[in-house]
């Protein structure tokens, strides 16, 4: 068979210049997606069969031992490094601690003197008003940082209420949702510059009515609290001090209070 003369120069310059985009471009990890939920199904096992446990474990007597059960599912939940990874994972999202990992990323190489100098001829040619504008709004990198940081509180708060109890102001004040959200707002002000004073201004003046389902769950919540405090101090033997104590109420009654100021 004849081969067609300059073929295998072509096929040489098209490999070199594969490997080059792959030098600059870096590679992304890959993750064992099986094994995380795998994992995270045995954790969860656990943290049932612990729920379980602290289910039978009914009255004021057993209020210790059922706060220890509570305590064992709140680590491993979220002390285990391997269990927050694989719930990541699982979500589609990159693993914090580096759990599961299958294959490391590849960061892209540093660019040489020859290239730094190419980049700096081009920006020099560069028209001032079109890099004004280019230079506005997100980079890929913080767009994809401010869906994470979305997806972040949302987990983040979800944890406080189920581990700790904490109402929605309270999980507002916590440390790490104080830190995401002044980086959210960072970049969500760059992004759409002044939007985040629009927000805070119509969170302010904007007080909507409540509609006809939250009017019926306003009513619901009402009586849902009253069968609650009855059931504490009727099958579990809590006291007046205990039942204020309690944080399913203390979330119940927040929400209550919210549908009350609107009301």
């Amino acid at each position: 068979m004849t081969e067609i003369r300059g073929t295998n120069g072509m096929l040489s310059q098209a490999e070199q210049g594969m490997k080059l985009f792959e030098s600059q471009m870096g590679t992304a990890a890959e993750y064992d997606k099986q094994a995380a939920e795998q994992y995270k199904v045995q954790v969860e096992l656990k943290i049932a069969d612990l729920d379980s446990q602290a289910a039978m474990l009914t009255g004021k007597d057993n209020k210790k031992e059922r706060a220890a059960k509570g305590k064992e599912v709140a680590e491993l939940k979220s002390e285990q490094r391997r269990y927050v990874d694989a719930c990541k994972i699982v979500k589609g999202l990159e693993p914090k601690f580096g759990n599961f990992t299958t294959k490391e990323a590849v960061l892209p190489d540093a660019p040489t003197k020859q290239e730094e100098e190419e980049v700096k001829v081009v920006q020099t040619k560069k028209d001032p008003k079109k890099e004004k504008k280019e230079t506005a709004g997100l980079s890929p990198a913080e767009t994809k940082e401010l869906e994470n940081l979305k997806q972040q509180i949302i987990e983040r708060k979800a944890l406080l209420k189920e581990l700790q109890g904490l109402s929605g102001g309270q999980q507002n004040k916590d440390e790490e949702v104080v830190k995401m959200v002044a980086r959210m707002n960072e970049l969500k002000e760059k992004q759409d510059p002044g939007s985040t004073k629009k927000e805070k201004e119509g969170k302010k003046d904007k007080k909507t009515p409540l509609s006809a389902e939250e009017l019926k769950e306003f009513g619901q919540l009402q009586g849902e609290i009253e069968i609650y405090k009855a059931k504490l101090r009727t099958e579990f033997g809590y006291s007046n001090k205990d039942i204020k104590a309690d944080p399913d109420l203390r979330d119940m009654e927040t929400r209550l209070a919210a549908f009350q100021k609107r009301s």
